[in-house]
């Protein structure tokens, strides 16, 4: 596996003793961006369709807006979609990861030089 700043920094933004968002939202952000369904995103990351819709609802409660609005189905289908505050936590949140890794890369880099090479594990 190649390791990529997203494997080295996992930035949780807490909320007294739970996570407003963290990685695995940001993820469930940005599937329900490309399926357009909060059920078919949790599907793309492995989830379950209840998990996936409770992390959505405690999403929703943590920020001043909701961050997804959700369609019923119907002969039409349904469907979701990130609203316009989903949209600004989300490359807020990747800004301050981006942040954070520009912070660190080179402390990491000097770390690295001091172990084994990966052939040799």
């Amino acid at each position: 596996m190649k390791i990529t700043p997203d494997h080295i920094i996992r930035l949780r933004v807490p909320i007294g003793d739970k996570i407003a968002i963290g990685p695995g939202k940001a993820a469930l952000l940005e599937a329900i961006v490309k399926t357009g369904s909060i059920s078919a995103a949790g599907r793309d990351l492995g989830m379950c369709y209840r998990k996936a819709w409770m992390i959505v609802k405690d999403m929703n409660k943590f920020f001043i807006e909701p961050l997804v609005e959700a369609s019923k189905g119907g002969a039409t289908g349904g469907g979701a979609r990130l609203t316009e505050m989903g949209c600004l936590v989300l490359e807020k949140y990747r800004h301050i990861e981006s942040q954070a890794w520009c912070a660190i890369s080179s402390s990491v880099k000097d770390f690295k030089a001091l172990l084994k090479d990966d052939d040799s594990i």
